[in-house]
């Protein structure tokens, strides 16, 4: 019996021990620091270069739908343009995360940040302190061009204050965060422009590299990011916010007959689909700033939907619950 105690002493004191080295090293692993290079990359006052970046800043890359204070969501669904001071909050696995603030403020938003340093963020997912950031934006791919006209933009509104704390990781995201995140950079070459009289490879651009039709429509893991379906194929589980154990379920965007969404449907009713705008209140789709996409836009992205390999795959119900 004596010697079973001293057994159980020492196998806790050990186990202690580790608990306690392995909590020190998660701990130490917070702040690691990440290099990417910084892409040649620099705003203009140039008016039409502006007016693109607006463009593309409402409308098919959506920055809105994430920087858009929680007050002004609504506003955003209605496709109304307000002012990108961040503050929208998402409950994942991992722990909380807000947007941040995309107004010139220097203090609490991008006043004292290079354009530069605000490629970087885009491009290879390096914040300008060397932090990863969560894989939520679809930017790494995206033209040399449009970065410019986005960045452009955003150099145009005015600063408003607004402090935000982007992340605060549970212990399993402390965890990822020592061991597992880390940036995540364009796949292939990115151009330095994408011709829109390009048709279908501008409508596959569009759909992957600016409006996230594919970091939507395909599984993810919502502890990582990481894509584990099909491309496209839908079954995504999107947490509802405030509402536990609820998700809203992406649609199969393939060509396959059975399970495919928009499989039947003509270009018209595509297109006529994004003017209606919302009609499921949970639904995680920005239709207010999809609503700004010009119809030709929506002609290359229909088209190049329909070019990809049918994927046999019925996510089920778009709302689920849990428990």
């Amino acid at each position: 019996m004596k010697k079973l105690k001293t057994f159980f002493k020492w196998s806790s004191i050990s186990i202690l021990t580790l608990v306690i080295a392995i909590s020190g090293l998660v701990y130490s692993r917070q702040n690691r620091t990440f290099d990417a290079p910084y892409p040649d990359i620099a705003s203009t006052q140039d008016s039409a270069i502006i007016a693109k970046g607006k463009y593309l800043f409402f409308g098919p890359a959506h920055c809105l739908d994430c920087h858009a204070s929680i007050e002004d969501l609504e506003k955003v669904e209605h496709g109304v343009a307000v002012i990108p001071k961040g503050g929208r909050t998402w409950h994942l696995p991992v722990g909380i995360l807000r947007s941040p603030n995309l107004t010139n403020d220097a203090e609490t938003g991008l006043g004292n940040k290079s354009d530069k340093e605000i490629a970087r963020s885009l491009r290879y997912g390096v914040n300008p302190s060397g932090y990863t950031l969560f894989d939520l934006m679809p930017f790494h791919e995206t033209s040399d061009e449009d970065l410019q006209a986005i960045i452009s933009y955003l150099r145009t509104i005015p600063a408003v204050k607004n402090e935000i704390r982007t992340f605060e990781p549970n212990l399993l995201g402390m965890v990822l965060n020592a061991f597992v995140f880390k940036p995540i950079g364009p796949s292939v070459e990115v151009p330095k422009s994408v011709s829109k009289d390009a048709g279908i490879p501008y409508g596959k651009y569009l759909a992957t590299s600016l409006a996230n039709c594919k970091g939507c429509h395909t599984n993810r893991d919502l502890k990582t990011g990481e894509f584990i379906g099909p491309e496209y194929a839908g079954g995504f589980r999107m947490p509802i916010d405030g509402k536990d154990g609820e998700f809203v379920v992406t649609c199969n965007l393939t060509p396959d007959d059975e399970t495919g969404r928009i499989s039947t449907w003509t270009e018209e009713r595509f297109i006529h689909r994004f003017r209606e705008g919302k009609k499921i209140k949970e639904s995680h789709m920005p239709w207010g700033p999809f609503k700004q996409f010009t119809d030709n836009d929506l002609r290359s992205i229909f088209a190049f939907l329909k070019t990809l390999q049918p994927v046999k795959n019925d996510p089920g119900p778009v709302l689920v619950k849990e428990g």
